[in-house]
């Protein structure tokens, strides 16, 4: 939101920040009416774009600044990329990405104190000038994840320098071309060491769309894809595992007719065949704990939520499943279904012990759903139970009442200490009677005004407009 303070400004960079947005509000007043030839328009867009670019800039030389700097707590969050997501409103993927390109582009000191150049310095200089935008810069980070190892310092800063300037005369399409043609070059006959094999593995799922359904990407190394390629081997095959296909089975090899009649794709088929797999590895129990649940599926809902079967439960992991398929999933051994009355309140349950019991920690994902910190996305399996009350060996107690599940960072910010966050339980009178609330110490808030997280019980938005 721009500002119009009357004080006199204290720095330079407050004064040249007031100018700036004034500058703002005087485009802003002036509209473009008046422009009416495209000459002119095309002119003013391309000066937007330069200043935008150029303000990116600055916020990369302002985000590792602060990396540096960094006290986990003095923002009021453990992570600086929480931070800039929730004081921005931007994905906490787009704010990691900032930060990352910040430790890539922005100033550094050395352990001497002395400064240093940014590891990528002439990308860092045309992106200060405004003359490069997201998309050079994502360009120039995966060349360098793909150059190998054994290419010397002098070659990667030769490559480097080269494609910075590029980069300010090609759109990223064409300096991704640019920058292929160099890596051919460096490494002419594709052999990659088993370290830059390494370097590339990855398994990445994507956020789930409006449809529930999941989109990702993976670079899998030989050995995993020699276990898909035995998977698929026999899960895969037409007529094994059709959903569509009563007479469709694992266990004998599947009739002509039944093959036949099997019109799913080999994409279909093989996602078919991966989800048995997965689903009888998790049924059979042998895959140990993980915070102190067999690792296997969780979702919680309400008896509302299973009487009409257009709803959705939710994971541990924090995404949504129909209803439907959660009854079908139930038919399989050592997956939990938790069911609570429709204002989703927990049955009590009490330990004398002081590490939580898998029953509490199903009562706090039924009830919790992730992390309780304000703003916090984590989801359930990425979450410990944190005590409310401060947990003494010989009065304390592990009662679910007073237990709030916390992701591994923002525990770390929960105290009793005047800088630490405190947990407290919401009596019967507040809104949300039973819900965890945080109340933050008086550097970050001097009112010390409880906060509440509302990601996961998203209808609750609604109250706050």
């Amino acid at each position: 939101m721009l500002s119009n303070p009357t004080s006199q400004p204290t720095t330079r960079v407050e004064a040249a920040m007031r100018v700036y947005e004034a500058g703002i509000q005087a485009l802003r007043d002036a509209g473009f009416d008046e422009l009416s030839k495209n000459p002119d328009c095309i002119d003013l867009v391309h000066r937007f774009e330069t200043g935008s670019r150029t303000t990116a800039g600055f916020q990369t030389t302002l985000i590792a600044k602060m990396q540096e700097q960094w006290i986990p707590g003095e923002l009021g969050d453990y992570r600086l990329a929480d931070v800039l997501a929730d004081t921005l409103r931007i994905y906490p993927s787009e704010a990691k990405a900032r930060r990352r390109i910040a430790e890539d582009l922005g100033p550094r000191t050395g352990f001497s104190g002395a400064p240093l150049d940014p590891v990528y310095p002439n990308t860092a200089a045309a992106h200060a000038d405004g003359a490069i935008g997201r998309g050079h810069i994502t360009v120039i980070r995966e060349f360098f994840a793909q150059v190998p190892s054994y290419v010397d310092a002098e070659t990667r800063e030769q490559a480097e320098a080269k494609l910075a300037e590029q980069a300010r005369i090609l759109r990223p399409d064409q300096l991704r071309r640019a920058g292929n043609r160099i890596l051919a070059y460096l490494n002419p006959d594709g052999d990659a060491p088993e370290v830059d094999r390494e370097r590339k593995r990855s398994f990445t799922l994507g956020k789930q769309g409006t449809d529930l359904m999941t989109k990702g990407s993976f670079c899998v190394d030989p050995e995993l894809r020699a276990y898909l390629e035995a998977l698929f081997a026999k899960y895969a095959k037409p007529g094994v595992g059709n959903p569509a296909d009563t007479d469709s089975t694992v266990d004998t090899e599947p009739a002509d007719e039944v093959a036949q009649r099997d019109t799913r794709s080999v994409g279909q088929r093989q996602h078919d065949g991966l989800k048995m797999v997965l689903r009888d590895a998790l049924a059979s129990g042998t895959l140990g704990q993980h915070r102190g649940l067999p690792v296997t599926v969780v979702a919680t809902m309400t008896v509302k939520e299973l009487e009409d079967a257009t709803r959705q439960a939710i994971t541990g992991g924090g995404s949504l499943l129909p209803i439907r398929d959660v009854v079908r999933m139930a038919a399989h051994a050592h997956h939990y279904l938790a069911l609570f009355d429709d204002d989703g309140r927990p049955i009590y349950l009490g330990r004398s012990k002081r590490i939580a019991q898998g029953d509490q920690r199903l009562v706090c994902y039924a009830r919790d759903k992730g992390c309780t910190f304000p703003a916090c996305w984590r989801p359930a399996n990425c979450c410990q139970c944190h005590h409310c009350r401060e947990w003494v060996a010989e009065l304390g107690l592990t009662d679910v009442d007073q237990l709030a599940l916390v992701c591994d960072s923002h525990h770390r910010l929960a105290g009793v200490k005047d800088t630490d966050w405190h947990t407290i339980v919401a009596g019967p009178d507040h809104k949300y009677p039973g819900r965890i609330l945080w109340v933050p110490p008086k550097h970050i808030d001097p009112t010390r005004k409880p906060r509440i997280n509302h990601y996961f019980h998203p209808h609750e938005y609604w109250d706050l407009v």
